[in-house]
């Protein structure tokens, strides 16, 4: 298999020459499991470790490998690869750490379209889902929404939800699905175009794994069946990217109970762009859009221009980014302001 068939392609051959020196080999990061990573490359696929220098080196765990990532390794012998270096990424689905802590975590790299996966029964949210189209833009992957489980609605039900979705302005191309009926497979298999890597985003139990299995033709991942709501269970535990047989890369992600934002003000503007658009007349550059005279965006939501929902969802998430990101710039600066603390008490040492 070469590495063009993996989607390697210009962008990163023209970015990885001076980062792969002689003895190493491009390969891509197939599995991510508690640090333990299976790397395919021209070569083959083996298991890989990262080298001490790496590991040692990054300066957060975002730097390390993710799936879908291109890393360079040396073959350290037939069964084991160390990986030096993490090429660069052309897209990435990131977000905040969950719990308190304000840090980036990398879902996977190098992705062209994520399936955002919603099911019409249990799971159902339009604000969850801006968060995830907030993701994907922000990262410069397409998103495409898949509305599963159509087999425990009516067809005015679903055609209900459709109508929330539009009417909360989202313009995403959306496909709804059944695992069970097999509703919209062909549909979504055609999408899925050799060379290029998709992802699978969405909640625990929405039916992700089982779309896989359906994708693949037989029952190759574990899965749970649903409760009598028709509410699924966790099973995924691991990020894997799947080559599948017409040369399609998928990649599976465990469920997300935190999606919490950062760093994603480009993905909000991408994401609400009627709104962006109405902020270009606002009185004042800085406006919130919370209480200023002369804000085009309050304009729009008195006058009924601007869908009431989507306003209340935007400024959720604006507040949400703003407030980590602020965060995560201080918490930077006194990450450095230490480590020139610990530099300085070494060098006295030496004196």
């Amino acid at each position: 298999m070469n590495s063009e068939t993996l989607g390697f392609d210009e962008w990163f051959d023209e970015r990885s020459g001076a980062m792969l020196p002689e003895g190493q080999d491009a390969a891509r990061v197939m599995t991510v499991d508690r640090g333990a990573f299976t790397v395919r490359s021209e070569r083959g696929e083996t298991v890989a470790e990262l080298s001490g220098r790496f590991r040692f080196g990054a300066d957060s765990s975002p730097d390390l490998p993710c799936v879908g990532d291109w890393v360079c390794v040396e073959q350290a012998s037939p069964t084991l690869a160390i990986i030096h270096a993490v090429l660069p990424r052309k897209t990435f689905l990131r977000r905040k750490r969950p719990g308190k802590t304000v840090a980036y975590q990398v879902i996977a790299a190098n992705v062209d379209v994520a399936f955002i996966v919603q099911s019409c029964h249990y799971d159902f949210n339009v604000p969850r889902l801006d968060r995830y189209l907030v993701m994907a833009r922000e990262g410069h992957i397409e998103p495409i929404v898949l509305l599963s489980k159509t087999d425990l609605v009516s067809q005015e039900a679903l055609d209900d939800l459709v109508d929330r979705i539009r009417g909360a302005g989202i313009s995403a191309a959306l496909i709804p699905i059944s695992n069970t009926t097999g509703r919209g497979l062909d549909a979504f298999r055609d999408l899925l175009v050799p060379g290029k890597t998709f992802c699978l985003l969405g909640s625990s139990g929405v039916g992700k794994t089982t779309l896989l299995n359906r994708i693949i033709g037989h029952d190759a991942f574990s899965t749970q069946p649903v409760s009598a709501t028709g509410e699924g269970v966790h099973t995924t535990s691991r990020r894997q990217l799947h080559l599948l047989d017409n040369g399609a890369m998928l990649i599976d992600t465990p469920g997300m109970r935190e999606l919490g934002l950062l760093g994603t003000s480009d993905g909000l503007d991408d994401s609400f762009a009627d709104i962006d658009d109405l902020s270009r007349d606002c009185r004042f550059a800085d406006c919130t859009h919370s209480n200023e005279p002369g804000c085009n965006v309050l304009i729009a939501l008195s006058d009924g221009t601007l869908n009431k929902a989507r306003y209340e969802s935007y400024l959720k998430l604006r507040k949400e980014t703003d407030f980590h990101d602020l965060s995560y710039v201080q918490k930077r600066k006194k990450d450095k302001n230490f480590g020139r603390f610990i530099k300085s008490v070494k060098k006295q040492g030496r004196r």
